[in-house]
């Protein structure tokens, strides 16, 4: 029975994975900033909704919507405003203004909201479904629901739709997409929101599973670049093919090695050192798909 629990929980904590990842693998695929202030819009996320739950009563699924069209605009604008003037620069001034915005959204938070540990907890945040002798906790089922659910909009608007053909076009050859007439820029600031936005969402489905502070961005970052690189840096299949990997190897490193929970935060590390090493490329290559 413990292996079925074993697959129940990684198969969640994999879709936790795959909606933190799939914002920055869509950014960078399509616009190639990586964006090292990713992990503090996950931050804001989860405070926008701890806040709306707390002071308001508002439920975190019905705040989503909300908080990720604020993330759209957040993003949007910072592309528009200030990212776009270092679209030719060398990645180093990328990845240090970046780097800095996150900064100082970290610090701005820790002053504001303190370094105290908070969590939104509705009803569902600690139930749990009981099958046979294995447990489905309802929270996480619920993120993983959200997660697979932004995913299968990612995807078809990348395919469906003009804004995302055009994302697609560009994440393969800028040149031709230039000549064909597409707005580049504002291609990218587009891209660049919808990567915020759905960090955001993100947040919001961390603020009922896991605690709630200043200082979570850095952590979930990492994790995120480990998960693209496994992947592919740049292409979304990847991104979502290398959250499930992280969440199985994490998963079992907790339940069968000694101290497991311990070891089982350092594997995100030890996956991106060694792909980076063995097979720089990822699973799946470079290319937004």
């Amino acid at each position: 029975m413990i292996y079925v629990q074993l697959v129940i929980d990684s198969l969640l904590l994999g879709g936790l994975y795959a909606l933190m990842a799939l914002g920055l693998a869509l950014s960078f695929g399509v616009t190639n900033i990586l964006n090292f202030a990713h992990g503090e819009a996950i931050m804001l996320g989860a405070y926008g909704a701890f806040f709306a739950f707390s002071l308001g009563g508002v439920d975190p699924l019905l705040a989503l919507p909300v908080l990720m069209a604020v993330g759209f605009a957040a993003g949007y604008g910072l592309f528009r405003y200030f990212l776009k003037r270092v679209l030719s620069e060398p990645q180093v001034n990328q990845i240090l203004l970046t780097f800095g915005i996150g900064m100082i959204l970290n610090n701005t938070a820790a002053i504001a909201f303190s370094g105290d540990m908070r969590s939104a907890n509705p009803s569902y945040a600690s139930e749990a479904i009981r099958l046979g002798e294995a447990y489905l906790p309802t929270g996480r089922l619920i993120a993983f629901g959200v997660a697979c659910l932004m995913a299968v909009t990612l995807l078809l608007w990348l395919h469906r739709t003009e804004y995302g053909r055009a994302c697609r076009a560009v994440a393969q050859n800028q040149l031709a997409s230039t000549l064909s007439g597409i707005d580049l820029k504002n291609v990218y600031a587009v891209a660049f929101g919808i990567s915020i936005a759905i960090g955001v969402a993100t947040g919001v489905v961390l603020s009922w599973v896991t605690p709630v502070t200043p200082f979570m961005g850095f952590h979930l970052l990492v994790k995120a670049f480990a998960i693209i690189v496994l992947g592919g840096i740049g292409s979304i299949g990847g991104a979502m093919l290398g959250a499930f990997l992280l969440g199985v190897l994490e998963t079992s490193v907790a339940y069968f090695v000694p101290e497991g929970i311990g070891w089982a935060e350092g594997v995100a590390f030890a996956v991106l050192f060694l792909i980076l090493i063995v097979r720089p490329r990822g699973i799946a290559g470079q290319v937004a798909e």
